[in-house]
Order: C-alpha cells, then sequence, then structure tokens
C-alpha cells in the first residue's frame, strides 16, 4: 500500500484568475495573487485527494486601480469583513486518464455553496533542489449571486454591466512534503 503523502501549493508557481464579461461586449480577467493550500492523497493518486486553500481576498487584480478598489469594497467582495475565500474538498472522481471531477465547498463572504472543478494532472518532475513537485490545472465556472455578489448596473441598451457568471481557472504546482516514518 502506498503512503499517504502531503503536498503544499506553491505560491510562486501557481496561479488563480477569473474572468466576467463587461457590458455584455468584452471580458474582463484578473487574479489573486496571494493563495495558500494543502493537498493530502494516497501516492500521487488524485482520486484519492483531500483538498484545502485559502485565498486572501485583497490580493485580488485586476490591473486597474480604480476597479480593484470597486471589486474589494462592499459591493463585490466586502475584503475588509471577509478577507479570505476558502475550498474545501468532499470528492474526487476521475473521469479520464487524467482528468478528475473535484467537488467541494466554496465559501466566498461567509456564503458557502458546493462547486464541482474540472482537473487535469499536468504532470510531476524532481525539481533542481531535490523536492518533488506535481502540476494540475482545473477551472469551474460559478454564479457570482449565490455568493452574496449581486452588485449590478441595468444598462440602456439592454444588459447589465457584470456579468452573474464567473469563470475561474487555477494552475498550481504542488511541492511534496518530506514523508515521515512512524517511529
Amino acid at each position: 500500500m502506498e503512503p499517504t503523502t502531503r503536498w503544499q501549493l506553491d505560491p510562486a508557481h501557481s496561479h488563480l484568475e477569473f474572468a466576467v464579461r463587461h457590458l455584455m461586449i468584452a471580458t474582463v480577467k484578473g487574479r489573486f495573487t496571494d493563495l495558500q493550500g494543502t493537498v493530502t492523497m494516497t501516492g500521487e493518486d488524485p482520486a484519492t485527494a483531500t483538498v484545502e486553500v485559502t485565498i486572501a481576498a485583497p490580493s485580488l487584480t485586476t490591473g486597474v486601480a480604480q476597479r480593484d478598489e470597486h471589486l474589494r469594497s462592499a459591493d463585490f467582495l466586502d475584503v475588509a469583513r471577509f478577507p479570505v475565500l476558502r475550498f474545501e474538498s468532499r470528492k474526487v472522481e476521475p473521469v479520464g486518464d487524467e482528468t478528475f471531477r473535484l467537488t467541494g465547498d466554496l465559501t466566498i463572504k461567509n456564503q458557502t455553496r458546493e462547486v464541482s472543478l474540472t482537473v487535469t494532472r499536468e504532470g510531476a518532475a524532481r525539481d533542481p533542489w531535490g523536492g518533488y513537485r506535481i502540476g494540475f490545472r482545473a477551472s469551474v465556472a460559478i454564479r457570482r449571486s449565490d455568493f452574496g455578489i449581486t452588485w449590478n448596473q441595468i444598462l440602456e441598451a439592454g444588459g447589465v454591466a457584470v456579468a452573474d457568471e464567473v469563470r475561474v481557472s487555477i494552475e498550481t504546482e504542488l511541492v511534496q512534503e518530506p514523508v515521515r516514518v512512524a517511529a
């Protein structure tokens, strides 16, 4: 039987990005720059994984200071009251050779909803410092209204300023923690 391994998300080599339609004619993209997480699994089998990720809400950036300020305000994420977004997995189901459905609880603004991410294993390798890494890519579409984020403006020509659907994509490298042998 393979041992249980614990992996730490490498924040320098992990990206959580989001995309949302603006004015119904273009897409605005942004990212969170401060995320941490752990994955525990048997060997390297993603089907056995438990995943916990925390995202610092104030680390949101779209590259436009005024927009970032608005997205951090009470109209959207309200980072002063809710500084952390959290994901905790409940189950992993294989859907292909290297593809999985990762289902868990996403909490934004103290609103928790079940989400299912499509996850693809990207590979594994030893790094130049003697560590062992594994990479994953994941995506999910969420409705911001499910998390109490409902600010919007109706457009004169019809439609709304900001779409409800937010597409989230994650690229991550995980670093294996040293395996500890029980004494």
